[in-house]
């Protein structure tokens, strides 16, 4: 699987702020912080921040500052390191100059750090007359990223919740009509056989029909879902797999309507997908959401921890050759 590049000019601190939800997927409310790692022109990792919380342990925000450090640096050696916090001043800037101190002590050069509040850009720490005080307008309508952005097929959705909504199960996900589906898949590949090549054809013009715009009717999912747990077809599968918007929905629409034993191999193939396509937060939840239907998956407990740890999709996609699996795919329940 090939990762994808997301190739966006930023010629100001508007292109900067204007950048942040097609680099998330989401909008990212009060309380936030973004930390961009920069290096030859290239943002090369990124991530999310909340605000520690009054339960939170007082070195909650240190802790994370150092990791994330660490993460940066196995991105980059030598990032410049970007931060962006949204909220009012009172809340946000102590913890800006906090964590910007925790990345110059680990010896990463920071950028001075950017504030959105009310819909206007503050620049902490900035004495030069085009850093006024009461900060810049940001319209994120004055910046050609948000048509660029869209035009190369990346989403910006509302908020944090709606992006983890995307992997809300279906209704049909239940119904008696994929049940039967899945009960008549499994037969016809026990009297088929495990032609890996045949299958791993089958999963490929599926997605190339769905970049078409046509989904998959109960009956094919239910053979690309049987299909799926044998782990040499998801192998395969998974060397076909590209990290592109297309098969970015083509894997979220199969896991959202696979029946919940059949859930980890389309999620895991949704979540390093997702980590190619540089999308950290969606490889997360897709991970998770094979975890659920299955505590024990290796596949999706890699994809996981290559996520925190900010190691590459490449990396971790060398290092799965197969889901493993708890018995016989008839009774689907694959790892």
């Amino acid at each position: 699987m090939s990762d994808a590049v997301l190739q966006l000019q930023i010629r100001s601190d508007v292109d900067l702020v204007a950048v942040v939800p097609y680099l998330l997927g989401f909008q990212p409310g009060n309380g936030s912080i973004v930390v961009m790692a920069v290096a030859d022109n290239l943002v090369v990792f990124g991530a999310r921040l909340d605000l520690p919380g009054p339960d939170d342990p007082t070195t909650a925000l240190l802790d994370m500052s150092h990791h994330i450090a660490d993460v940066a640096r196995r991105a980059h050696p030598n990032p410049t390191m970007v931060l962006i916090g949204y909220g009012p001043a009172t809340d946000l800037d102590p913890a800006l100059h906090t964590v910007a101190a925790v990345f110059a002590i680990d010896g990463l050069p920071v950028r001075l750090p950017l504030r959105v509040t009310d819909n206007r850009i503050h620049h902490l720490g900035c004495t030069y007359p085009d850093c006024p005080a009461d900060g810049t307008p940001f319209d994120p309508c004055a910046s050609p990223i948000p048509a660029e952005a869209t035009y190369a097929g990346v989403v910006a959705l509302p908020s944090r919740d709606a992006k983890a909504a995307l992997l809300k199960p279906d209704p049909t996900a239940t119904g008696e009509t994929i049940q039967r589906a899945i009960i008549e898949a499994i037969t016809r590949l026990d009297m088929q056989g495990d032609d890996r090549e045949a299958a791993a054809s089958t999963v490929t013009a599926a997605l190339r029909r769905y970049a078409d715009g046509v989904s998959p009717d109960e009956t094919e999912l239910a053979w690309l879902l049987v299909l799926l747990s044998r782990p040499s077809i998801w192998s395969l599968v998974l060397s076909r797999t590209e990290a592109s918007p297309q098969h970015l929905g083509f894997w979220i629409e199969v896991t959202r309507r696979a029946p919940e034993p059949f859930v980890p191999a389309p999620a895991t193939l949704l979540a390093i997908t997702a980590w190619g396509f540089g999308d950290g937060m969606l490889a997360e939840l897709a991970a998770r959401r094979a975890l659920r239907a299955d505590p024990a998956n290796e596949n999706a407990t890699a994809v996981l921890w290559a996520v925190k740890s900010g190691i590459s999709p490449a990396e971790i996609e060398r290092s799965i050759t197969h889901p493993e699996t708890t018995g016989d795919p008839k009774d689907g329940h694959g790892k």
